[in-house]
Formats: C-alpha cells, sequence, structure tokens
C-alpha cells in the first residue's frame, strides 16, 4: 500500500509521536509511507532521523482553506497514495477537501487522540465527518463518544488501540540502579509523574496531595519540564509551592530522557494526575513497566485501569482524594502478581496494533 501521513502542526507531543512511529511501523511493514509536514517542525526531523519519505507542505487554516486542499490533492495524486492518515483534528478540513473535489483516487482516514467535547452534530460537522473513510477510536469509552456525539455512520467508526512498543519497558533495569542514575535515594517511597509542566498534566495536584500526607518518607520524581514560552509561570508556581511547605527534599525535578523506562523503574507507583487524559500513554508506559497507578477517575484513564481492577482511581481535581489512595497504595503495595500488570498491556502491543491497521485499510479497499 501506498500511505501518507499528514501533520501539520509544529508541536511534539503524544499526537505528534503516535502519528510518526506508525509511519515508522507501516514503513517497517514493507508499505510505501510518505509523511507530510512543514519545514524544520520535530516531525520533519524524526522522519530524517528513521529514513521516511518526507515532504514539505505549507501550513494551511484549521477551515476552508481550498487553495492547500487543492496542492494537497496534487501532491497525493502525484504520490499516487491510496491512504491518508491523519490524527489531528486541524487537518481534517483540508484532507477531506482534497478528497473532495475530482475523481477520489484514496481514501482518508481519522485516528482518534482527542474526545470530543460538545455534540458534533451540525450540518458542517456532519458533512466533514461523512467525507472520511474511516473513524478510527483507541478505545471502547471513545468509539462511543463519537456514535452519541456525531451522525459518523456507525459501521465506519473502528476500535483500534495505540500501538506501543513495549520492549523497552519490559526488559528493564532493577530499581536500585535506576535511582542511581537519576540520582534518587534508595530507601524512600517514590510517585512519579511525566509528563510537561502544565496545569493539565496536575503537578500542582500531586503536590498539593504530598503536603497533605506529611510523610517524610515518600518523594516524589517530575520527569518534564515546562513548554518554552508556555509553561514558566506554572514552572514558578510549582517551585514556589516547594519551596513555601518545605518539600525541597522530598520534591525531584528530572528532565525528559529518551529511555524514558529508566524512570518508570525508578518509582514505586505512577500517578496520572490529568483531568481528563483522552488515553494516557504514559499509564500504558508505566502498566508495561509493571508499575502501579494511580489515575484520575475520568477519560481513558477508567479504561485502561479497568475501572480500578488494574490501579487505584481517585476523584479529578481533588488532591485529598488522591491523597487517600496514595495512602491505600503505601498499605498494599503487591496487590498485583509480579507480571498481571505488564500482560494487560499486550492488547497494545505495536505489533499487533499495526497488523490491526494493515487489516483495517486492506478491508477498506474492499
Amino acid at each position: 500500500m501506498r500511505i501518507a501521513y499528514i501533520c501539520g502542526t509544529e508541536s511534539w507531543g503524544g499526537l505528534e509521536m503516535n502519528q510518526a512511529k506508525n509511519a515508522l511501523w507501516m514503513l517497517q511493514k514493507g508499505h510505501s509511507v510518505f509523511c507530510l509536514g512543514l519545514k524544520d517542525s520535530k516531525f520533519q526531523n524524526y522522519c530524517a532521523e528513521h529514513k521516511i519519505t518526507f515532504q514539505v507542505i505549507k501550513k494551511h487554516k484549521k477551515y476552508y482553506d481550498f487553495k492547500a486542499a487543492l496542492c494537497l490533492r496534487k501532491l497525493l495524486q502525484s504520490n499516487k497514495i491510496e491512504h491518508l492518515i491523519l490524527r489531528d483534528t486541524r487537518d481534517m478540513s483540508v484532507s477531506v477537501s482534497a478528497k473532495f473535489w475530482g475523481k477520489t483516487t484514496f481514501k482518508v482516514h481519522y485516528f482518534m487522540e482527542m474526545q470530543l467535547g460538545v455534540s458534533k452534530k451540525n450540518i458542517l460537522h456532519t458533512i466533514r465527518f461523512r467525507l472520511l473513510d474511516s473513524w478510527c477510536c483507541p478505545l471502547n469509552w471513545l468509539k462511543e463518544q463519537v456514535e452519541h456525539k456525531t451522525y459518523m455512520p456507525k459501521n465506519r467508526i473502528v476500535v483500534i488501540p495505540s500501538g506501543l512498543d513495549r520492549g523497552p519497558f519490559i526488559h528493564n533495569i532493577p530499581q536500585e540502579e535506576a535511582r542511581k542514575i537519576l540520582q534518587l535515594p534508595q530507601n524512600k517511597l517514590i510517585i512519579g509523574l511525566a509528563g510537561r509542566f502544565d496545569q493539565q498534566k496536575g503537578q500542582l495536584l500531586l503536590l498539593h496531595a504530598l503536603n497533605k500526607l506529611k510523610n517524610n518518607e515518600i518523594s516524589i520524581l517530575f520527569l518534564g519540564e515546562p513548554t518554552h514560552n508556555e509553561g514558566e509561570e506554572y514552572h514558578h508556581k510549582m517551585t514556589q509551592f516547594i519551596i513555601e511547605n518545605n518539600l525541597q527534599e522530598q520534591v525531584f525535578i528530572r528532565p525528559f530522557r529518551k529511555d524514558i523506562a529508566v524512570f518508570y523503574q525508578a518509582i514505586d507507583v505512577f500517578v496520572m494526575a490529568s483531568k481528563a487524559e483522552t488515553v494516557g500513554m504514559v499509564t500504558l508506559e508505566a502498566l508495561a513497566s509493571n508499575t502501579p497507578v494511580i489515575g484520575s477517575n475520568s477519560g481513558g484513564t477508567m479504561e485502561l485501569l479497568e475501572n480500578g481492577k488494574l490501579g487505584y482511581l481517585f476523584e479529578p481535581e481533588n488532591f485529598e482524594s488522591l491523597a487517600a489512595e496514595i495512602t491505600a497504595f503505601c498499605a498494599n503495595q503487591k496487590i498485583w502478581s509480579n507480571s498481571e500488570l505488564a500482560e494487560s498491556t499486550e492488547k497494545f502491543d505495536h505489533h499487533k496494533v499495526i497488523q490491526q491497521v494493515e487489516n483495517h485499510l486492506n478491508s477498506s479497499n474492499s
């Protein structure tokens, strides 16, 4: 198959990373893969690093950029593309418009990364959605959301999990070694939270919970950093809270690292503090590392933790509820068997997921 992946943003978050990794995995399966994105973007850098064919497109408007759509259509036709895959809703209008004009030579597939906020049943959304050949949801709760909040034909809505390369997380190093690498104390219970410093990620919520616990034997490890020109104020609030409450000896901050598996191995429990994470790849990474998770009782976290069977759930944005679940974890740290959490992520293994993607694209041709 000849497949194009479009990514019209300069950002480099989970959405863009999933788009890039899926392109690489399909390339490794032997398909002809083309990535379309902005010049000098991190998406382009990833493609260059992994030798994925990349073609530059100009930044387009979110809606009704017909000139960009015509340019996109010509580009897809010249490369004889059979399937166009998008993940960002900002790429949807230009993608379906490119398909709409003239004789259709390719199919458009939307792989959902963000949940729907309000109902999308108005005429403009309905027209746009029905030009999609398929709407792929990573979790069942998102499929139900699409069915209730749109008029997308149900036979075009499918569930295909987000793919995760589980290898680095399953084949990990001892906790003692991981803590040495990250320069952490060996004799403390360490709670981890990974993500950019942002109100949506909940670092301050976890700090409030730690402060309520008043337990010097518990520490926090934050893996992340502020987004340039965006997250500095929130980072300042974090720092100020730590100093004002004398938590300097209990809170450790380390920058992002490529070998993130070291982070999961170093901690005793992972906290997903986001109010309503759509999927939460970090939750999957923690589970694949066999690291227990305390997550907010909303969004995709509930489904990943099987409504509490595979983790602890607290009320969103409630630090007292989070503190209570941390206490519950401390009282019963060995509730799961040695491999039970990791085994729960088998269906997200990227080999299985990319096979589902391949089968889905092939079936859409029939």
